[in-house]
């Protein structure tokens, strides 16, 4: 009964076009004030408990080393470097745009600064060079999900966050599988082009590639400084972020000079406002795993599907289908710091990978950011390419189902995610 209460009353708020956060906050003292004996202190105890954990100064940084990026001209140099190595393919270009996604996506950690930082530059590329409108819009409005699979992730440190999860075997978990959709996405796209016969780039000789190699590989670098610190246990995964963070001002400011330092404060307050906006979400969220757990909700939805005997192949399929719903109204952040704490405790009562679950929610998050009507980053893309969401809709059909298709094999393969934190011995 408690449980219809709470989520019947976010329901009814957020449907009245509430910020998420604002939501959660109401519904969370509505059911304090209302329905329960909880002492107030208690409550104010958890706010701060809640969000003074480690890996939550990860989110700050890695956003700012995403906006200094953005801004400093790394993205133009990673999609040279990509169009000389994939451009006289077919779709040469469009497959350009997906490994340049999946270069980026290893430095942002956020899909929509990934769709930004390369669909700004790329997309009047496609067109000036006779591709379609839509074939475009579709290649970078899905490649750019990559930016919250491919480590770093601003998502996977939410998931941490909320479930105890260790940050850096998450991080290593999402490589193979990034890897794996950086490669479907870029069949898909292939074989339209080839079917369609889109425009191909003269071939890059050795030279011009390792020219574009050379002017790319500061910002290649940083993937070696975040990856390979954590891994090599130099340092964690929140002092990995502190270092991008840095490493990406230097980059920007002193190397390749895009980014003058008039410019460094906007780019500060940028970054300061999207780190206000999801630390306070994860404040709200926090406080509502604390009513969830002091209801006893997570537990008894578990014991319910065990004492109804349904196993792990049934619950991950319900799974997928409550996250994809909730995708169509919720962005990532909200979705992995509401879900997570509830779903969390039953996936290991029924014998899941905590890690695994992990790249599930990550992957479903994915696909939610590419389908309407809340899909971020479709609304980026929209606002680069002047098409409708609609319009994107259609575009982003192909690609969006090989990403269902995926999600599938992630789903039910656990060893796609497994296999390479437990060979490095983190798991």
């Amino acid at each position: 009964m408690n449980a219809l209460v709470i989520f019947g009353l976010l329901a009814v708020l957020m449907l009245t076009g509430m910020p998420i956060s604002i939501s959660l906050g109401l519904t969370v003292l509505t059911f304090l004030f209302t329905m329960t004996q909880v002492p107030l202190e208690s409550v104010a105890l958890k706010l701060f408990t809640g969000i003074e954990k480690f890996e939550i100064m990860a989110i700050p940084f890695f956003i700012l080393a995403g906006n200094f990026l953005t801004h400093g001209g790394v993205a133009k140099r990673m999609i040279n470097f990509a169009t000389s190595m994939v451009g006289h393919w077919y779709g040469g270009l469009g497959l350009a745009g997906v490994v340049a996604c999946a270069l980026f996506a290893a430095v942002s950690g956020s899909s929509p600064a990934t769709v930004v930082a390369i669909g700004s530059i790329l997309l009047p590329a496609m067109v000036k060079a006779g591709f379609p409108n839509k074939f475009g819009a579709g290649v970078i409005a899905t490649s750019g999900a990559l930016g919250i699979l491919i480590p770093p992730s601003i998502v996977m440190v939410m998931y941490s966050v909320a479930t105890n999860t260790s940050v850096g075997a998450l991080f290593m978990a999402g490589v193979i599988p990034g890897l794996a959709l950086a490669a479907t996405l870029g069949g898909v796209t292939w074989y339209r082009a080839r079917k369609y016969d889109y425009p191909r780039q003269p071939k890059a000789t050795w030279g011009e590639r390792w020219k574009a190699f050379r002017a790319s590989v500061w910002g290649l670098l940083l993937i070696v400084v975040v990856m390979g610190g954590i891994y090599s246990g130099i340092f964690t995964p929140t002092e990995a972020a502190a270092m991008s963070a840095v490493y990406a001002f230097v980059c920007a400011v002193f190397i390749y000079r895009d980014l003058g330092l008039k410019d460094v404060p906007k780019v500060l307050l940028n970054s300061a406002n999207m780190s206000a906006m999801l630390l306070y979400i994860i404040t709200n969220a926090v406080l509502f795993s604390f009513i969830m757990t002091n209801e006893n909700i997570p537990q008894a939805l578990a014991d319910w599907m065990l004492g109804n005997g349904l196993g792990t192949i049934t619950f991950l399929l319900a799974v997928n289908i409550i996250l994809l719903l909730a995708g169509n109204f919720m962005e990532p952040s909200s979705i992995v710091l509401i879900f997570a704490p509830i779903l969390f405790p039953v996936a290991v009562a029924l014998g899941i990978h905590p890690v695994h679950f992990g790249i599930l929610m990550v992957v479903n998050m994915e696909v939610g950011m590419c389908h309407p009507p809340v899909g971020l980053n479709l609304y980026v893309a929209s606002g680069i390419t002047k098409m409708g969401i609609t319009e994107l809709t259609i575009a982003v059909w192909p690609w969006l189902l090989s990403m269902l298709g995926f999600l599938m094999l992630v789903t039910y393969w656990p060893e796609l995610s497994l296999w390479l934190p437990r060979t490095l011995g983190m798991i």
